[in-house]
């Protein structure tokens, strides 16, 4: 197949078969050579296309910009423990001061009196916030996080992260997304 597009360009949004982004963020999107074998292996239904074709020399193609996957993919049930996990349950905020700028782990329980590295103990904090802290208990430090740390779900992550629509997203995509129009600060 030839085509004349950005190779970066035309990606398709992954919906699970029930029509719901598998992912809302990072938001669930294929490259269109991954969509178009999808297509071809019949692992995929095409909903919606862009105004842009793929062609062979005996076949051509508009691409798909959104697709749903033929059989349902049940969604994990507890997310994985990761730094941008914590972060974007936090909504990417020092829980301290509320700046966005130089973020990092802090540990409720220092890890050097025996804190774990786990959902309940670990918040997000800006560096100079970190810095402050250090090894001292939240009374020593004289600090008091907006919010304790605690163990998201797979679907409380979904519902941060649609405070933090993508750079593009495509009016062929806007059905099956549900995107918060204002910020939390």
């Amino acid at each position: 197949m030839t085509i004349h597009v950005p190779p970066r360009s035309h990606p398709a949004l992954v919906l699970n078969a029930d029509y719901r982004p598998l992912s809302y963020y990072p938001l669930s999107l294929w490259s269109w050579q991954d969509t178009v074998r999808a297509v071809f292996m019949d692992r995929v239904t095409v909903v919606q296309h862009y105004d842009v074709e793929v062609h062979s020399p005996s076949f051509a193609m508009r691409l798909p910009s959104v697709v749903s996957l033929k059989t349902y993919v049940a969604p994990t049930r507890q997310p994985a423990f990761t730094r941008f996990n914590v972060f974007l349950r936090d909504r990417f905020r020092c829980q301290y001061c509320g700046s966005a700028e130089d973020l990092t782990f802090d540990h409720l329980i220092p890890r050097a009196r025996g804190g774990q590295t786990t959902w309940e103990n670990v918040l997000t904090a800006c560096s100079p916030c970190n810095l402050r802290k250090g090894h001292k208990s939240l009374r020593e430090a004289g600090m008091h996080p907006m919010h304790l740390p605690w163990r998201p779900t797979v679907h409380d992550l979904h519902d941060a992260g649609r405070h933090f629509p993508p750079n593009f997203l495509h009016d062929s995509w806007m059905d099956y997304l549900y995107w918060d129009t204002e910020l939390e600060p």
